[in-house]
């Protein structure tokens, strides 16, 4: 690593090279919980040119590398492994142009997704792209896992709103595929390569990205369901009746939201009564009173057929605000809870009621002290289980259960948030022993000597 080391000082200045000491704690992980590395060398390159070069040298000197954006990940793919170089993408940040008639972003793969947002708010338009980690996470990462978040429902996953991209490969070779347009069947639409793929291929360096017009009026309600039947017909009932404004249906078990409300101060219910399952529901279209009219329409009757026990629609900005607040109070949990099995899975969504009943039984009766708090996007398949009896010990093995449950259940075991090292080990559980043969085929012709997030997805 020493001759590494020389050749990268020559072309690169203190800033971009970091070594020992002068690293940051904030580098030895993401925030998966995997066990933190730090790295020997860290590399914060500004520019596609810079990292070019930094990787052309780690493959001529075969050194193994970690790609890290804002760390945000759950999955340990950003935490550095024994002897890998990290590489930072937090410096090429930015946003180049917007196209505001094209309806396009082009960005820098270290811009964090708000200020992607807040630039596209700024012409009247909208990503629809969002998570709890919108300040954080960087769009390069965003990418690379696929990210799916809130909007999903409306508008799929990150793969369905990337046009084009720019991909710096293991050998240093740029790969400039930055279309900007909708159609385009020239040939094998290489962007899919590096979509999603965890950085084991290629790093994400720049992004075009679709956007949307900003909705002029978005409707919230808080809504409370006695069975997860009923939940599964809202759906159906919702979409007929919404259309394509349905852009959030997001459910709580119980068990979850009287966690969040326990340890956010501030945060109350706007029940009298409790019930077993929370359902937030959001609606966007052009016409505020015309759309408020036609989503309380859509609520009243199904307040009228049974199906929903009571809601509550936001009438102000400070009420939906709320409502998400109690959604999105996993971020508050994970930091209360300590050591958690964190899990985001995807199931079909009829089976994913029976799915939370065998799991608490199965997981009780072995764990009889154990918590479970489970909640979900529900209508794109995804749910997230945090189970945790208190005992550090225990984190592994009800993690293990989780995964072979969903292997029962033929489910996705990572949703959203990537296999990286954490769901390494469960791969065939949701994927052929085919498909792995092939991903492995895809790995060893585009990074030969493996020194790409090595490790990662699969061995």
């Amino acid at each position: 690593m020493n001759i590494l080391i020389e050749k990268l000082s020559a072309i690169l200045d203190h800033s971009t090279l970091l070594l020992g000491s002068d690293i940051s704690d904030k580098y030895h992980a993401d925030w998966s919980g995997a066990d933190p590395c730090a790295p020997p060398v860290l590399l914060r390159p500004k520019t596609t040119v810079q990292l070019s070069q930094i990787m052309a040298l780690c493959f001529e000197q075969d050194q193994p590398v970690v790609i890290q954006g804002g760390l945000t990940g759950l999955a340990g793919g950003a935490t550095p492994l024994n002897g890998e170089i990290a590489i930072s993408l937090e410096r090429m940040q930015g946003i180049e142009s917007i196209d505001t008639i094209g309806m396009t972003v082009t960005v820098l793969a270290g811009t964090p997704l708000q200020v992607i947002q807040e630039a596209a708010g700024d012409h009247e338009l909208s990503l629809p792209l969002d998570l709890g980690a919108r300040g954080s996470c960087q769009i390069g990462g965003n990418v690379s896992t696929n990210a799916g978040g809130t909007e999903v429902i409306r508008y799929g996953m990150t793969r369905a709103l990337v046009l084009g991209l720019e991909v710096v490969l293991a050998d240093g070779t740029v790969v400039s595929a930055m279309n900007k347009l909708i159609k385009n069947n020239s040939g094998y639409d290489l962007k899919h390569l590096f979509i999603g793929s965890e950085g084991t291929l290629g790093i994400v360096t720049r992004v075009v990205l679709q956007l949307q017009p900003k909705p002029r009026s978005t409707h919230t309600a808080l809504c409370a369901v006695n069975d997860y039947e009923s939940v599964s017909k809202l759906l159906v009932e919702l979409k007929r009746g919404l259309g394509s404004g349905l852009t959030g249906f997001e459910l709580m078990w119980q068990s979850y939201y009287d966690k969040v409300l326990e340890v956010s101060p501030g945060l109350l219910s706007p029940f009298d009564s409790q019930f077993p399952f929370y359902l937030l529901v959001e609606y966007i279209d052009n016409d505020r009173e015309l759309g408020a009219d036609r989503f309380e329409s859509v609520l009243y009757r199904q307040l009228e057929s049974g199906l929903l026990e009571d809601a509550v629609v936001a009438k102000a900005l400070q009420d939906a605000e709320r409502f998400w607040k109690i959604r999105d109070g996993i971020g508050e949990l994970l930091q209360v809870l300590g050591p958690v099995s964190n899990q985001d899975v995807s199931l079909p969504i009829a089976e994913i009621g029976v799915f939370a009943t065998d799991l608490e039984q199965r997981l009780k009766a072995k764990y009889p002290d154990i918590t479970i708090l489970l909640f979900g996007h529900i209508g794109d398949n995804n749910m997230h289980v945090c189970a945790y009896t208190g005992r550090d010990e225990d984190k592994i093995n009800i993690s293990h259960d989780i995964m072979q449950l969903i292997g029962d259940y033929s489910g996705a075991i990572t949703a959203e948030h990537g296999v990286g090292v954490l769901k390494r080990d469960y791969l065939a559980l949701s994927k052929s022993p085919a498909e792995i043969a092939l991903m492995k085929t895809l790995k060893e012709a585009i990074d030969p000597k493996a020194i790409l997030n090595r490790g990662r997805v699969f061995e």
